[in-house]
């Protein structure tokens, strides 16, 4: 009886399950992919990389002796903003800036006393380091608000501290307030896991069993299409779940990201997103027959396009028409702004389920595509 015309068997579903998951026991390279290498991207993103500004390098030089001055360069140090070092002199910091040792300069100019006592200070210079626009542009606006806080501690006039507009801001920030970006990096990093093991060593399985000689061997058993890719799914579906399991419990627990949705919610979208991502692994190896090929393949397709792509590092808004709309057929565009959902708002099913649909959509398209890949190799 061929592929194609045997019935579904349970008990022959569960045989060749059994057969996978020992396949993965016997594997060290699967379990490095699952559980040691997202421990590696979890501390690398919680921990090295990091987008906020705090402790940046400036140095500050004050020409001015006055008690203003003082106060203000007092100011500047006790900002949880600045590392600063202090000079009395503009020649010396140019060697800092240039070996990049300083990413700014904030100069309290000769007479800035003076100018206070007159309620007319002279301004304060702020030189950035243009070679890293962002933090230069960081540093001028922080640098700039620990001056008028400066200032309107120090009872200056509006005209001084640019103070006193017709309208006050008070800006609140939700789910977010003090802006850390390990909260959104690290529920990002989950992506990333989830797609290297659900697409990379799902790539793998099929052009494995090429590979080794057993497809052949397959082939000659009366196991339908459906079992056969069953059984391929199931193992890493269970597998990638334990590992998501694992970088939560990390993500709350080390590096204290807020969880303020629900277990049920993250399993549903998790479970949405494996089947695009396990999807896709099986076309790409079927289609293959070649480990190397395959892994290849699913770093250019599934790993780039989520690191990239998907609003994970780089604002979707913020690119190009063209690349907006590249971004829309990359599954992991809908798995990231839901898991950032979950762990820092909450389950808004209103946001999470059309995200859903659309991950099952692609699981659906990308298993249809391996069904026939598959069909076609073992014709």
């Amino acid at each position: 009886m061929s592929a194609r015309d045997a019935a579904f068997d349970p008990r022959r579903l569960a045989a060749l399950i059994r057969k996978e998951g020992r396949q993965i026991v016997r594997d060290p390279s699967t379990f490095l992919i699952a559980f040691v290498l997202p421990l590696i991207l979890l501390f690398l993103f919680g921990y090295a990389v990091s987008l906020d500004t705090s402790r940046t390098r400036i140095a500050l030089v004050v020409e001015d002796g006055s008690a203003s001055a003082l106060g203000l360069a007092a100011a500047y140090r006790n900002s949880p903003y600045f590392e600063v070092t202090t000079v009395r002199a503009m020649a010396p910091v140019r060697a800092l800036m240039v070996d990049g040792r300083a990413r700014g300069i904030v100069v309290i100019p000769e007479g800035f006393g003076e100018g206070v006592e007159r309620g007319r200070p002279p301004p304060i210079q702020i030189i950035t380091d243009g070679s890293q626009p962002n933090t230069a542009g960081f540093v001028a606006n922080y640098a700039e608000g620990v001056r008028q806080s400066w200032a309107l501690a120090e009872g200056l006039g509006p005209a001084a501290a640019a103070a006193d507009p017709p309208i006050a801001l008070s800006p609140r920030f939700w789910f977010n307030p003090g802006l850390r970006s390990r909260y959104f990096l690290v529920p990002g990093s989950i992506a990333i896991v989830m797609t290297m093991i659900g697409t990379l060593l799902t790539a793998l399985v099929v052009a494995r069993e090429w590979e080794r000689g057993t497809m052949e061997a397959m082939m000659a058993t009366p196991i339908s299409m459906a079992e056969f890719i069953a059984s391929k799914v199931i193992p890493y579906f269970l597998l990638a779940l334990a590992s998501m399991g694992l970088c939560t419990a990390i993500a709350v627990y080390v590096f204290g990201v807020p969880f303020r949705g629900s277990i049920l919610a993250l399993l549903a979208i998790a479970s949405a997103f494996l089947m695009p991502a396990l999807g896709l692994g099986l076309f790409i190896s079927a289609s293959t027959k070649n480990q190397f090929v395959a892994s290849q393949i699913a770093l250019l397709t599934a790993f780039l396009p989520t690191f990239l792509l998907s609003g994970f590092i780089f604002e979707i808004s913020s690119m190009p028409l063209p690349i907006r709309l590249i971004t829309y057929a990359v599954p992991a565009r809908y798995l990231i702004p839901s898991l950032q959902t979950v762990f820092l708002a909450g389950d808004y099913w209103g946001l999470i389920l059309p995200n859903i649909a659309t991950m099952v959509g692609f699981g659906f398209l990308f298993f249809f595509l391996s069904f026939r890949a598959t069909r076609r190799s073992l014709d």
